[in-house]
């Protein structure tokens, strides 16, 4: 299973998120869809930030989870944590989701112009 093991040196307390995330995976009892599950609505109890929810729905999506079952999960809690919580948590799933983006977008950039520079020196 391929949960965020890869380590670098740029980002020590990340990475060992990461192999935290990874532990908890092999430890548990739990497949490890519903596993994810259960830890997405954790993060929406504790109103977890959205770096948080960047871990694990990155997590999640490894293990073949998607929008909808992360939707399935919201709507089965809201009555538990109400819909503040709810609500917030949506909005913390989209910052993370769109800080994904913007990486991707700078390290193709980055990529890019690594691949100009390369065809400038030849």
């Amino acid at each position: 299973m391929n949960v965020m093991t890869d380590t670098t040196d740029n980002a020590p307390v990340l990475d060992l998120l990461a192999r935290i995330t990874a532990d908890s995976m092999a430890a548990s009892t739990l497949d490890p869809q519903s596993l994810m599950l259960v830890r997405v609505a954790a993060l929406v109890a504790v109103d977890a930030p959205p770096v948080s929810y960047a871990l694990n729905l990155e997590a999640a999506s490894d293990v073949g989870l998607d929008v909808e079952a992360i939707r399935g999960v919201l709507t089965a809690i809201t009555p538990i944590v109400g819909t503040a919580r709810i609500a917030a948590a949506t909005g913390n799933i989209f910052r993370a989701l769109s800080a994904e983006l913007d990486l991707e977008e700078l390290e193709i950039a980055d990529l890019e112009d690594e691949l100009e520079d390369d065809d400038d020196d030849s």
